[in-house]
């Protein structure tokens, strides 16, 4: 039997052109634009304003860009960058800034998904006031990955590694990072972890409350 033409669904259309993501944060419209470039910016009266996306405006961001949204913005990204994307559900927009800002660290990304999120949160996790995106790829060319891990305050070791590649999703929610990096110096703890495959989110909240105690 053949179905209504009016009810046949419709393949999702593609871009023809580069556009940006559009989302709205506390009521103001903003916006990333299309790669190469991916500037943050915000409306400002009539005018499109750089701006350093918060903690809260990401989150508004990954409520309201939708799968279509990212398909469409997605289809002029390089092929890596897309499969690097397309590996975050809700954590994407972070992700994107990472890569942006520091395309050196793509490698690394790539085979340890997990990381993304502690290098995109770096800002509240070394207490300081704004995004350093520059000292971060100075960082990564001298010292490489273990440079990288010192600098955000995880243990530079292979140990780390290893458990963040075991956790099963790479959107590690932003209020467990600073519990997880204390876990992670738990050295007898740690090696016992590694051997935990595919850690999902409430496993992540076992270890933290364990770090807690």
């Amino acid at each position: 039997m053949k179905l209504n033409r009016r009810f046949q669904k419709r393949p999702a259309p593609f871009a023809i052109v580069p556009l940006p993501l559009v989302w709205s944060h506390c009521g103001t419209p903003c916006r990333v634009t299309p790669w190469p470039e991916v500037r943050f910016e915000r409306l400002y009266g009539n005018e499109w304003i750089p701006f350093e996306p918060g903690e809260e405006a990401l989150a508004s961001a990954a409520c309201d860009c939708d799968a279509e949204a990212w398909h469409a913005y997605l289809e002029f990204v390089p092929s890596e960058i897309r499969d690097f994307l397309s590996s975050f559900r809700l954590s994407r927009m972070e992700a994107l800034q990472a890569v942006a800002r520091c395309p050196g660290l793509l490698p690394e990304l790539a085979e340890t998904p997990a990381l993304t999120l502690f290098v995109a949160a770096h800002a509240s996790l070394r207490g300081v006031a704004a995004c350093r995106w520059s000292e971060i790829a100075a960082v990564h060319e001298h010292g490489g990955l273990f440079g990288l891990l010192e600098w955000l305050g995880l243990p530079a070791s292979r140990q780390t590694l290893d458990l963040l590649r075991n956790l099963a999703t790479p959107d590690v929610p932003r209020r467990l990072l600073e519990p997880l990096r204390s876990h992670l110096w738990k050295q007898r703890d740690l090696r016992m972890r590694q051997r935990v495959p595919d850690a999902g989110e409430a496993q992540l909240y076992r270890w933290c409350a364990t770090a807690a105690a």
